[in-house]
């Protein structure tokens, strides 16, 4: 059964994880979000209940 054979997998597997955890991710975590969250208190819209006209 070929496919319990972890030879070329596992490398490859942990190669890509380590390109992405030690290469890329530092690179995107560096840019400043566009949109920056801040501290704004929710508003609370109040909402009146709608008249059916046939009840």
């Amino acid at each position: 059964m070929p496919q319990l054979n972890p030879n070329p997998w596992f490398f490859i597997m942990l190669t890509s994880w380590l390109t992405f955890s030690l290469i890329i991710q530092p690179k995107l975590l560096s840019f400043v979000s566009t949109n920056p969250p801040s501290n704004k208190t929710p508003t609370t819209t109040t909402t009146t209940p709608w008249t059916w006209p046939w009840t």
